[in-house]
C-alpha cells in the first residue's frame, strides 16, 4: 500500500511539473480568463455600471462600492470559467497517449488504477494552483477598489471552488478518454473555452439571455457554481446597499446579476445549488470509474488496411 502511494505521489508530481513546463500549453488553458480581464477593461465595466444605475434608478452611488460590485462581477465570472476551462486545458493523459509514454507505464510496476487516478489528481492540483492564484488576486483587487466581502463568504468560494474544480476534471478525464491526438485536444479546449463563458453567464447575465439558452442552462451544474461564485463576491455590496433602496430593486439586482437564479420559477437555496454540484461531481466521477475499468481494444494493422 505505501509503494503504491508512493507511485502516485511521484506520478501526480511528474503530471503537474510537465503541465507548468510547458509555456503553451498553460498559455492556452489561462485564455479565457485573460479574454474576460482584456473585454473588463476594454467595455464590460462600463456595461455593469450602468446597469447597476439603471435597476437601482440613480446616479450617486459611492465610488468603492460600484468598483467593488464591478470587481466582484469580474472575478465570479473569472473563477467560475476557469474552474471548468483549466481543467480540460491542463489534462496530461492525453499529451502521455501522443507522445506514447502511457505505453511504457502498461509495462511499469504500476498498478492501472493508480496511474488513472494521478491524472486526476494531478489535473485537480494544476487547476486549483492556477485558481488559488486568481483567487489572491481579486483579494487583493477588491482590497484596493472595496472591500466588502466577510470570511465566512471566503470560505464558501474555496468550497465552492474545489467543488466545481473536481466537477470539471472529472468531466475532463471522462472525455480525455476518448482523445488521442493534439489536433482533437485543441479542437476540445477551444470548444470549452470560447462556449463556456456564454453558457455559464459569465460574459452576459443569464437573466438577459432568451428562454431557452436559460433553460437549457438550468439543468448544467456550471450554472449553479457561477451563481455561488456570484453571491458571495457581491452579496456584500448588495447588502451595503439594501437600506437605501426598495426591496424591489435590491431583489432586482439580484435576479438581473445572477445572484439570485430561479428554476424554471422555483428559488434554489445556496444549499440546493451546493448540493447538485456535488450530486454531479459523484455522478462523473462515477462514469470516470466506468470508463477506467472499460478496455479499447486498439485495432490491428489488418483491421485498419480492411476498413481502408
Amino acid at each position: 500500500m505505501k509503494s503504491e502511494f508512493k507511485k502516485l505521489g511521484s506520478l501526480v508530481a511528474r503530471n503537474i511539473k510537465l503541465y507548468f513546463k510547458d509555456k503553451m500549453t498553460f498559455f492556452m488553458s489561462m485564455i479565457t480568463p485573460l479574454i474576460l480581464v482584456v473585454l473588463f477593461l476594454a467595455f464590460l465595466r462600463g456595461v455593469y455600471e450602468d446597469s447597476l444605475f439603471s435597476v437601482l434608478q440613480t446616479t450617486e452611488l459611492d465610488g468603492r462600492i460600484v468598483n467593488a460590485f464591478t470587481g466582484g462581477w469580474l472575478f465570479s465570472s473569472v473563477l467560475a470559467t476557469s474552474c471548468i476551462t483549466i481543467a480540460f486545458c491542463s489534462g496530461m493523459v492525453v499529451t502521455d497517449k501522443i507522445s506514447k509514454t502511457n505505453m511504457d507505464f502498461t509495462v511499469a510496476p504500476v498498478k492501472k488504477s493508480t496511474l488513472q487516478l494521478s491524472y486526476v489528481l494531478a489535473n485537480f492540483f494544476t487547476t486549483f494552483i492556477v485558481c488559488f492564484v486568481l483567487f489572491l488576486i481579486s483579494l487583493i483587487y477588491l482590497a484596493i477598489v472595496g472591500w466588502y466581502i466577510s470570511f465566512v463568504q471566503i470560505l464558501l468560494i474555496l468550497a465552492n471552488m474545489v467543488i466545481t474544480i473536481l466537477l470539471g476534471c472529472l468531466l475532463a478525464n471522462c472525455i480525455f478518454r476518448f482523445i488521442s491526438s493534439q489536433g482533437a485536444l485543441s479542437a476540445v479546449c477551444t470548444l470549452v473555452s470560447s462556449m463556456y463563458g456564454f453558457i455559464c453567464g459569465a460574459y452576459m447575465p443569464l437573466s438577459q439571455m432568451g428562454k431557452g439558452i436559460v433553460g437549457f442552462a438550468s439543468f448544467l451544474p456550471g450554472t449553479y457554481s457561477t451563481v455561488l461564485f456570484r453571491q458571495a463576491y457581491m452579496d456584500g455590496v448588495i447588502a451595503k446597499l439594501a437600506p437605501a433602496f426598495p426591496p424591489e430593486q435590491i431583489m432586482a439586482l439580484r435576479e438581473g446579476f445572477d445572484s439570485e437564479f430561479l428554476f424554471f420559477g422555483t428559488r434554489l437555496s445556496s444549499l440546493a445549488m451546493f448540493l447538485i454540484i456535488i450530486i454531479s461531481a459523484l455522478v462523473f466521477l462515477g462514469l470516470f470509474i466506468l470508463l477506467a475499468n472499460i478496455k479499447i481494444k486498439p485495432r490491428t494493422k489488418k483491421e485498419k488496411t480492411t476498413k481502408t
